[in-house]
């Protein structure tokens, strides 16, 4: 009993199990010879799809197909026996289906496959025009009415569209799935239908970063707000770049760094279109994955465009960033070492220009006068300085650079900067005296705390002038008898600090030369004789103690006072203990 030609199709909106490629096309050859050969005419035509092979029968074929018809009728051969469909979309398996479809074979048609068999039709011109309840019509009636109402179907549908273009755009499968996704997505973010709320998120994740695009800027002009988008676009980041955004803590970092460098150029497309998508609210994302994207940016060195987008939106929330949140960005994802600190530098310099601006703004002193959002930015930067100043890379000129961004009136106490200077001290036992100063400069020792002073003034590492300046302004608070000296006496307090810190290195100098000469003296008086002794005693006494009276004379803060010395006889100096000066330094 002949069979008939019209076909029966089965749909279903539920995936098949996935098998291996080469498996599928062995299977689909099989059950193709098992269909044709239980037909009692023998094929006449070999259509070849990739390296797949199909004995078929022409008059079948051309029944439903008018592009092999027109291929036949065309064709110079007087009895075309093989035809090359290798250009088909969706393949063997696609093909394999299409031809069952003439052949009157059931077979399934999935989410998965109708949008292939849509375009396969649209290749084979398999079309109603052709022949009435074709191919191209059954999956037509598929689409609207199973995949497409459905949020989770439209969005298969539209993965496998990736690998169809450009004709599944020419045929608006792409347009009609973004539109069904984007529509449902915004009603499912205000009223959502199941658990967890943003489980459609999850369902967007799957999408190529192309289409995925498209969804979401479907939804921006459909009035989603920016939270809906920014919620979608997080879910997607975590997915696509999990080793390099997901993971904060560093564990995933034999995973994030690859030396693969197509992984790599992979990578730095997709998070650079990713950040393209970002909608304009800076507000709209967590910190912390902002700084997790920045991160990933400067590994996979991203285009400069894409870091300074991420360095904008960080610096306009510094005030709500964390030590955590820096650290992120600064240190690589085995944390042993530091990046570039230049994103960092930029971001606090960024916050720090904006709040200036305000501040003229409002017609205020931005010198005198601090935001509360300046506050808690400055904390945040002296407490960060002390978590990386324990790393021996991190230079003084790279250390200063950040410390000095942060206005001296943003600063109420010094107390955290002075943590940050010590700490990186103590990291860097080798520097100079000089260099020791350079570190020291961004700190003021007259605005430490009272427990801070003390701490300075006990601190081998600080240099000398930091520990004059502590103890000084406690003698001054002494006398005065106030605990806090107002601005104009601490500049005035500073100026006479750095006069007598000048005097006291003199006076230790010359202490020095003192003694220095005592041992030269002493030494000659051993290597020659008594007589000698008395003679160089005697000649050079006078001439060496002339000139250092006169030296001491110019030294001698009191000169102009009641307790003048220049007329003291030089004869009457001791030399054997040098009189201490009142700056001198034990």
């Amino acid at each position: 009993m002949r069979r008939s030609l019209f076909p029966e199709v089965v749909f279903q909106n539920m995936a098949s199990p996935l098998v291996n490629n080469s498996s599928r096309l062995s299977l689909a050859m099989e059950r193709t010879g098992q269909w044709v050969f239980s037909q009692e005419i023998p094929t006449d035509v070999l259509v070849e799809v990739g390296k797949a092979t199909f004995s078929l029968h022409k008059f079948m074929l051309v029944a439903k197909s008018n592009y092999i018809r027109k291929l036949i009728l065309e064709s110079k051969e007087a009895d075309l026996t093989r035809i090359d469909l290798s250009d088909i979309p969706g393949g063997p398996e696609i093909f394999e289906k299409a031809a069952k479809f003439c052949y009157g074979v059931n077979f399934e048609i999935t989410v998965h496959n109708v949008a292939a068999l849509r375009c396969a039709a649209e290749y084979l011109q398999m079309t109603d025009k052709y022949c009435d309840n074709n191919l191209a019509g059954r999956t037509e009636d598929f689409l609207s009415q199973v995949a497409l109402p459905s949020l989770s179907g439209a969005v298969v549908v539209l993965k496998s569209c990736e690998d169809l273009l450009p004709l599944a755009e020419d045929l608006r499968i792409v347009q009609r799935c973004v539109d069904v996704v984007s529509s449902k997505a915004c009603v499912e973010a205000n009223f959502p239908s199941r658990s967890p709320p943003n489980w459609w998120t999850e369902e967007l994740s799957i999408l190529d970063v192309k289409f995925f695009g498209k969804v979401i800027t479907s939804m921006k002009s459909r009035g989603a707000k920016a939270f809906t988008t920014a919620s979608a676009l997080i879910t997607y980041s975590e997915k696509s770049l999990r080793d390099l955004v997901r993971d904060h803590s560093g564990n995933g970092a034999r995973t994030a760094v690859s030396d693969d460098s197509d992984l790599r150029t992979r990578q730095r497309e997709l998070l650079e279109s990713i950040v393209a998508l970002l909608p304009p609210e800076k507000s709209s994302f967590p910190i912390n994955f902002l700084c997790c994207l920045l991160r990933a940016a400067i590994f996979l060195g991203a285009a400069s465009t894409c870091k300074i987008e991420l360095e904008k939106r960080i610096s306009a929330i510094l005030e709500h960033v964390t030590v955590d949140d820096l650290l992120v960005v600064s240190f690589t994802y085995d944390g042993e070492r530091l990046f570039d600190l230049e994103s960092v530098r930029r971001i606090i310099s960024g916050f720090m220009e904006k709040e200036k601006s305000v501040a003229v703004f409002n017609a205020g002193d931005f010198r005198e006068v601090s935001s509360t959002a300046m506050l808690r930015a400055a904390k945040t930067v002296d407490a960060y300085l002390g978590e990386i100043a324990t790393f021996s890379e991190l230079s003084i000129s790279k250390f200063n650079g950040i410390a000095i961004l942060v206005p001296k009136a943003a600063r109420k106490v010094d107390d955290d900067v002075y943590r940050a200077v010590d700490i990186y001290l103590k990291a860097h036992p080798n520097l100079d005296e000089i260099e020791r100063e350079k570190v020291c400069s961004v700190m003021d020792p007259l605005k430490l705390s009272y427990e801070a002073r003390v701490h300075a003034s006990q601190n081998k590492r600080l240099p000398v002038q930091i520990v004059l300046h502590a103890l000084y302004y406690d003698q001054l608070k002494l006398r005065s008898g106030t605990e806090d000296l107002k601005m104009p006496n601490a500049i005035t307090t500073r100026r006479q600090l750095q006069a007598d810190t000048s005097l006291a290195r003199e006076n230790e100098e010359l202490r020095t030369e003192l003694l220095k000469m005592k041992m030269y003296i002493a030494d000659l008086q051993k290597t020659q004789g008594p007589s000698t002794k008395a003679t160089a005693a005697s000649s050079r006494r006078p001439t060496f103690f002339s000139s250092m009276s006169k030296t001491l004379g110019k030294l001698n803060p009191f000169k102009h006072g009641s307790k003048d010395t220049s007329n003291i006889d030089d004869a009457l100096v001791d030399i054997s203990k040098p009189r201490r000066r009142r700056f001198s330094i034990s």
